[in-house]
Protein backbone atom coordinates (compact mmCIF):
# COMPACT_ATOMS: atom_id res chain seq x y z
CA UNK A 1 0.00 0.00 0.00
CA UNK A 2 0.96 3.59 -1.07
CA UNK A 3 0.13 7.42 0.15
CA UNK A 4 -2.45 6.55 -3.36
CA UNK A 5 -3.79 3.68 -2.46
CA UNK A 6 -5.68 4.83 0.63
CA UNK A 7 -9.60 5.10 1.01
CA UNK A 8 -11.12 7.31 3.89
CA UNK A 9 -12.93 3.78 5.56
CA UNK A 10 -8.75 2.55 5.56
CA UNK A 11 -7.42 5.68 7.05
CA UNK A 12 -9.94 6.11 9.53
CA UNK A 13 -9.47 2.68 10.60
CA UNK A 14 -5.76 2.08 10.52
CA UNK A 15 -5.08 5.72 12.13
CA UNK A 16 -8.25 5.96 14.42
CA UNK A 17 -8.60 9.55 12.83
CA UNK A 18 -11.69 11.50 13.64
CA UNK A 19 -12.98 13.86 10.75
CA UNK A 20 -14.48 17.13 11.08
CA UNK A 21 -15.97 18.25 7.83
CA UNK A 22 -18.54 21.08 8.66
CA UNK A 23 -15.80 23.77 9.79
CA UNK A 24 -14.56 27.09 8.10
CA UNK A 25 -10.76 27.22 8.40
CA UNK A 26 -9.52 30.35 7.03
CA UNK A 27 -12.88 32.84 6.86
CA UNK A 28 -11.28 35.26 9.10
CA UNK A 29 -7.70 35.14 6.89
CA UNK A 30 -6.83 38.43 5.93
CA UNK A 31 -6.10 39.09 2.03
CA UNK A 32 -2.64 39.90 1.23
CA UNK A 33 -0.90 41.48 -1.77
CA UNK A 34 0.36 39.74 -4.59
CA UNK A 35 3.63 40.44 -6.12
CA UNK A 36 3.21 41.77 -10.01
CA UNK A 37 6.03 38.81 -10.70
CA UNK A 38 3.13 36.17 -9.88
CA UNK A 39 0.22 37.80 -11.59
CA UNK A 40 2.43 38.22 -14.63
CA UNK A 41 3.71 34.76 -14.57
CA UNK A 42 -0.03 33.45 -14.24
CA UNK A 43 -1.43 36.02 -17.07
CA UNK A 44 0.83 33.67 -19.32
CA UNK A 45 1.22 30.28 -17.42
CA UNK A 46 -2.61 29.91 -16.44
CA UNK A 47 -4.15 30.25 -20.27
CA UNK A 48 -1.25 27.11 -21.46
CA UNK A 49 -2.27 24.85 -18.16
CA UNK A 50 -5.80 25.44 -18.72
CA UNK A 51 -5.63 24.89 -22.24
CA UNK A 52 -3.18 21.68 -21.81
CA UNK A 53 -5.12 20.40 -18.79
CA UNK A 54 -3.25 17.58 -17.13
CA UNK A 55 -2.09 17.30 -13.51
CA UNK A 56 1.51 18.17 -14.99
CA UNK A 57 1.30 21.24 -16.45
CA UNK A 58 -1.23 22.68 -13.65
CA UNK A 59 1.82 21.65 -11.13
CA UNK A 60 4.60 22.99 -13.20
CA UNK A 61 2.55 26.63 -14.52
CA UNK A 62 0.16 27.19 -11.38
CA UNK A 63 0.68 25.69 -8.42
CA UNK A 64 4.76 26.05 -8.49
CA UNK A 65 4.55 29.90 -9.36
CA UNK A 66 2.39 30.48 -6.26
CA UNK A 67 4.72 28.09 -4.37
CA UNK A 68 7.47 30.09 -5.22
CA UNK A 69 5.68 33.34 -3.95
CA UNK A 70 5.19 31.92 -1.03
CA UNK A 71 8.67 31.07 -0.08
CA UNK A 72 9.42 34.64 -1.61
CA UNK A 73 7.09 36.13 0.83
CA UNK A 74 8.36 34.34 3.44
CA UNK A 75 11.77 35.77 2.68
CA UNK A 76 13.23 32.01 1.51
CA UNK A 77 12.66 31.35 5.53
CA UNK A 78 10.89 27.86 4.04
CA UNK A 79 11.49 25.25 1.43
CA UNK A 80 9.25 23.79 -0.87
CA UNK A 81 9.76 20.24 -2.98
CA UNK A 82 8.36 19.04 -5.96
CA UNK A 83 7.55 14.85 -7.00
CA UNK A 84 9.99 13.35 -4.46
CA UNK A 85 9.51 10.61 -2.67
CA UNK A 86 8.71 10.83 0.52
CA UNK A 87 8.49 7.56 2.15
CA UNK A 88 8.35 7.57 5.73
CA UNK A 89 6.89 4.28 7.11
CA UNK A 90 6.38 1.63 4.24
CA UNK A 91 5.11 -1.29 6.87
CA UNK A 92 2.10 1.38 7.23
CA UNK A 93 1.61 2.19 3.96
CA UNK A 94 3.25 5.52 4.07
CA UNK A 95 5.27 6.22 1.22
CA UNK A 96 5.14 7.38 -2.20
CA UNK A 97 5.40 10.35 -3.66
CA UNK A 98 4.42 13.71 -2.78
CA UNK A 99 3.02 16.31 -5.71
CA UNK A 100 4.27 19.00 -3.21
CA UNK A 101 5.94 19.61 0.31
CA UNK A 102 6.61 22.46 2.43
CA UNK A 103 8.90 22.59 5.13
CA UNK A 104 9.36 25.08 8.30
CA UNK A 105 13.42 24.94 7.60
CA UNK A 106 15.05 26.86 4.46
CA UNK A 107 16.78 23.21 3.29
CA UNK A 108 16.55 23.23 -0.01
CA UNK A 109 18.79 20.16 -0.81
CA UNK A 110 16.66 17.73 0.99
CA UNK A 111 13.41 17.38 3.29
CA UNK A 112 13.95 18.27 6.56
CA UNK A 113 11.59 18.66 9.92
CA UNK A 114 9.16 20.15 10.60
CA UNK A 115 7.07 19.72 7.14
CA UNK A 116 4.39 21.74 7.47
CA UNK A 117 2.31 21.44 4.14
CA UNK A 118 1.38 18.33 1.91
CA UNK A 119 -0.22 19.54 -1.73
CA UNK A 120 -1.94 16.79 -3.77
CA UNK A 121 -2.37 17.98 -7.17
CA UNK A 122 -5.69 16.26 -9.30
CA UNK A 123 -6.71 17.26 -12.73
CA UNK A 124 -10.54 17.05 -11.76
CA UNK A 125 -11.24 15.48 -8.48
CA UNK A 126 -10.84 17.05 -5.46
CA UNK A 127 -12.35 15.07 -3.36
CA UNK A 128 -10.97 12.15 -4.61
CA UNK A 129 -7.52 13.52 -3.89
CA UNK A 130 -8.42 13.69 -0.20
CA UNK A 131 -7.14 9.92 1.68
CA UNK A 132 -3.58 10.49 -0.80
CA UNK A 133 -3.44 14.24 0.74
CA UNK A 134 -4.61 13.09 4.25
CA UNK A 135 -2.10 9.86 4.21
CA UNK A 136 0.65 12.14 3.45
CA UNK A 137 -0.27 14.23 6.44
CA UNK A 138 -0.33 11.80 8.27
CA UNK A 139 3.72 10.63 7.12
CA UNK A 140 4.69 14.62 7.52
CA UNK A 141 3.44 14.22 11.27
CA UNK A 142 5.45 11.01 11.90
CA UNK A 143 8.28 12.18 10.01
CA UNK A 144 8.27 15.47 12.28
CA UNK A 145 8.11 13.29 15.89
CA UNK A 146 11.08 10.93 14.41
CA UNK A 147 13.79 14.05 14.08
CA UNK A 148 12.27 15.06 17.06
CA UNK A 149 11.16 18.74 15.62
CA UNK A 150 7.09 18.57 16.13
CA UNK A 151 4.49 21.05 15.41
CA UNK A 152 0.85 21.13 16.66
CA UNK A 153 -0.94 20.98 13.37
CA UNK A 154 0.03 20.02 9.60
CA UNK A 155 -1.88 21.47 6.88
CA UNK A 156 -2.71 19.62 3.73
CA UNK A 157 -4.27 21.28 -0.04
CA UNK A 158 -5.88 19.60 -2.79
CA UNK A 159 -5.61 21.72 -5.59
CA UNK A 160 -6.62 21.33 -9.34
CA UNK A 161 -4.18 24.69 -9.80
CA UNK A 162 -7.56 26.96 -10.18
CA UNK A 163 -9.51 25.50 -7.32
CA UNK A 164 -8.02 24.44 -3.53
CA UNK A 165 -9.57 22.96 -0.90
CA UNK A 166 -7.85 22.59 2.17
CA UNK A 167 -7.02 20.19 5.35
CA UNK A 168 -5.87 20.15 9.06
CA UNK A 169 -4.81 17.34 11.00
CA UNK A 170 -4.42 17.86 14.83
CA UNK A 171 -3.08 14.99 17.06
CA UNK A 172 -5.70 12.38 15.48
CA UNK A 173 -8.38 14.91 14.04
CA UNK A 174 -8.38 15.22 10.36
CA UNK A 175 -10.29 19.09 9.54
CA UNK A 176 -11.25 19.78 5.57
CA UNK A 177 -12.79 22.92 5.06
CA UNK A 178 -16.13 23.42 3.47
CA UNK A 179 -15.49 25.88 1.46
CA UNK A 180 -13.51 26.02 -1.87
CA UNK A 181 -10.92 28.66 -2.80
CA UNK A 182 -10.15 29.87 -6.23
CA UNK A 183 -6.95 31.37 -8.22
CA UNK A 184 -8.86 34.09 -9.53
CA UNK A 185 -8.58 35.26 -5.66
CA UNK A 186 -5.10 35.26 -5.61
CA UNK A 187 -4.81 37.57 -2.23
CA UNK A 188 -7.14 35.49 -0.59
CA UNK A 189 -5.65 32.02 -1.52
CA UNK A 190 -1.82 33.82 -0.32
CA UNK A 191 -3.43 34.78 2.64
CA UNK A 192 -3.98 31.22 3.25
CA UNK A 193 -1.04 29.79 2.61
CA UNK A 194 1.08 32.69 4.73
CA UNK A 195 -1.53 31.61 7.49
CA UNK A 196 -0.28 28.44 7.02
CA UNK A 197 3.54 28.94 7.88
CA UNK A 198 2.94 31.94 10.11
CA UNK A 199 2.47 35.69 9.90
CA UNK A 200 5.83 36.80 9.02
CA UNK A 201 5.33 38.60 4.95
CA UNK A 202 7.38 40.87 3.28
CA UNK A 203 5.80 44.41 2.49
CA UNK A 204 5.10 44.02 -1.20
CA UNK A 205 2.84 47.34 -2.22
CA UNK A 206 -0.50 46.86 -3.34
CA UNK A 207 -0.37 48.12 -7.03
CA UNK A 208 -3.59 49.02 -9.18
Amino acid sequence: MAYSDFKLPDLKRRFQLVFEEDVDLFAAVPELPVSEWLKETLRETLPIALAINTEKVRSELIIAPILVELRRQKERSISFFSGIDFSVDPSLGLNGVCDFIVSLSPEQLYVSAPVLIIFEAKNEDIKGGFPQCIAAMIAAQRFNEREGNTIPMIHGAVTTGTNWRFLQLEQNVVRIDRREYYVDNLNQLLGILVTMTGWKTLNIPVSS
